[in-house]
């Protein structure tokens, strides 16, 4: 495997970037999924204070020292100012969930000397991987892509 997904996998402690009021977006069910894999998560909201009973954080900054890794779930026009953020707390385990990648959020990532970990989806990764992101993991290892 991806020495960069083992590494993020490994973290426990996981902020998103992605959570919604709604509770409708993937943020919200990647963080109730990595949850009760036993990851610790910590809402990302510039604009709320708890979501679904979570804590939200306004910004990376605010959670200094308490998380290891980052996961983005927002539009890629959207994702540079976090991985400018990112860069200034230290953070250097990132996911950047499908469909928060583009060239341009590549090149932000590049100039700042950060690795990412991009186009995947973090629940096939993050054990146990289990139902639908199950048989999806087997299809790729079969065929290549892991």
């Amino acid at each position: 495997m991806n020495p960069q997904i083992e590494s993020f996998i490994s973290s426990k402690r996981i902020a998103v970037v992605g959570f919604s009021r709604t509770g409708k977006k993937f943020g919200n069910m990647a963080g109730k999924e990595l949850m009760a894999r036993g990851y610790e998560i910590f809402p990302v909201h510039p604009d709320v204070l708890e979501i679904n009973g979570l804590t939200c954080y306004p910004n990376l900054k605010s959670l200094n020292g308490m998380v290891d890794s980052l996961l983005i779930s927002i539009p890629p026009a959207n994702v540079p100012p976090v991985l400018e953020e990112a860069a200034q707390t230290g953070l250097t385990h990132i996911w950047l969930q499908q469909g928060s990648w583009s060239k341009e959020v590549q090149q932000t990532a590049d100039r700042l000397g950060l690795p990412v970990v991009s186009k995947k989806c973090i629940l096939m990764y993050a054990p146990p991987v289990t139902s639908v992101h199950k048989f999806h993991r087997t299809i790729k290892s079969i065929f290549g892509g892991l």
